[in-house]
């Protein structure tokens, strides 16, 4: 544990002498100065956390003293100590950058009160530093898994957008991996130290998303016995993230839309406009423009969230990057990063993976378990995956040509056969959604 450092500076050397003698048994460093001059050389030498000086001093005086520390070093803080305190004082003293002033004479305990009110402040700020750069770290741009080339391109269109306050779409299948390539470009963003803060708004019905969303007032429901701060208010100066963005109500998108084109909210319940200042990132895995066309998706809210779209890629269309992901998942559950058999990998490979990222890494975990302490072998593997056949990569094209949509039709019906008449079987052993293949399905007749 860090020792806290306190500079004490009286002229008076006997009161100098007796807060010493006080504080040394509280575990703290104490250091003594007998005027304003020798404090300030003292400053020059040494980083202290607070600095605890008398008012009235020949020379420098205790706001010298004040305003010396708080130009040179700001995390110091003062208290100054007054025998002659008027509201004057210490407004003045309080103006200028005091943590807090005491009046002479006055008892030890309420100074050590002061003292660990400012340790347990400092060392919760600190806290919230290292918890903020862990963070910064974690979700770097430079953290992310994939070499590929339509990675790569996710990165450059990440590190573009990311300095200015545009409103970004992130398009791609669930489980690519929409929040964390949201939080890189927070983590990116001059907006690195304010909130980020996400939801889901698929996971919440019309009426809760909309109090979350926007806050309300006490009163405006029954239960509503506070008022309630809303998300985009809570994220201040930061970022807020809306995924699944395609699920959210047409009356809802249009007090999004108010919000993104005025900057302004309205509490449920209340009639005042209030500002907001965030900068939205949002998500979606279906086709707004399919959505748009069929009337469940505003035009206009559209083109207003779809400044800046980047689009994250399938697993399947990026499969160098799988022998990295697997090790990254192997490595982060504590493991060695090279601990799965060739042939297991090669598996890995040829599955569609219709979950994505999020799919593979459930069956790292999975396979781990199964593995135990040993190398994760093709046995250890779901039996869907195991079982799976390498498609040719070729075939001949006859020369009076073929029709598509027959091909794809016997296709359909040999994965609906194979998967016993499960739809999301089949839809995973054709690498597809589930929703993809009720569409092909509604297509083809």
């Amino acid at each position: 544990m860090t020792e806290h450092t306190i500079l004490i500076v009286d002229d008076e050397a006997r009161m100098a002498a007796v807060l010493k003698a006080a504080l040394e048994p509280e575990g703290y460093a104490i250091a003594t100065a007998i005027n304003g001059t020798t404090a300030m050389n003292a400053l020059d030498t040494h980083a202290y956390d607070v600095v605890l000086t008398d008012l009235r001093m020949e020379g420098p005086d205790g706001l010298a003293v004040l305003d010396f520390a708080k130009k040179r070093y700001p995390h110091c803080e003062v208290i100054l100590m007054t025998a002659y305190a008027t509201a004057q004082t210490a407004v003045e003293a309080m103006k200028r950058g005091a943590y807090d002033y005491i009046i002479k004479p006055f008892e030890i305990d309420e100074l050590k009160v002061k003292l660990r009110h400012i340790f347990e402040k400092k060392s919760l700020a600190r806290e919230n530093l290292t918890l903020k750069q862990e963070l910064k770290q974690r979700y770097s741009i430079d953290n992310m898994v994939g070499q590929s080339g339509v990675m790569q391109e996710v990165y450059k269109m990440a590190h573009k957008v990311a300095p200015s306050d545009a409103t970004v779409l992130i398009r791609g299948e669930s489980g690519t991996g929409k929040e964390l390539v949201a939080q890189a470009i927070h983590y990116l963003s001059p907006r690195a130290e304010k909130p980020f803060v996400a939801i889901n708004c698929a996971a919440l019905p019309e009426t809760l998303l909309e109090s979350e969303l926007f806050g309300y007032e006490k009163g405006a429901f029954t239960g509503a016995d506070k008022r309630k701060l809303g998300l985009f208010e809570t994220a201040g100066d930061g970022t807020i993230f809306l995924d699944e963005i395609g699920e959210v109500s047409t009356s809802i998108q249009v007090k999004l839309l108010r919000a993104l084109q005025n900057r302004q909210i309205i509490h449920l319940g209340g009639h005042d406009q209030i500002p907001v200042k965030g900068r939205v990132i949002a998500a979606t895995n279906r086709d707004l423009e399919i959505a748009v066309k069929e009337g469940t998706f505003r035009e206009d809210f559209y083109y207003r969230i779809n400044v800046f779209p980047i689009s994250v890629p399938p697993l399947r269309k990026r499969l160098e990057d799988l022998p990295d992901l697997v090790s990254h998942f192997l490595q982060r559950a504590g493991r060695d990063p090279h601990g799965i058999s060739a042939e297991a990998l090669e598996k890995l490979r040829m599955y569609p993976w219709p979950g994505n990222v999020r799919e593979l890494e459930n069956v790292v975990e999975r396979a781990l378990i199964m593995a135990g302490d040993r190398l994760i072998e093709l046995t250890d593997l779901p039996p869907h995956i195991q079982g799976i056949q390498k498609l040719p990569t070729a075939f001949d094209l006859p020369d009076e040509g073929i029709v598509l949509e027959d091909i794809e039709k016997k296709l359909i019906h040999r994965a609906i056969e194979k998967a016993d008449g499960n739809k999301s079987k089949a839809a995973k052993l054709l690498g597809i959604t589930r929703r993809k293949l009720y569409s092909m399905l509604e297509r083809l007749g």
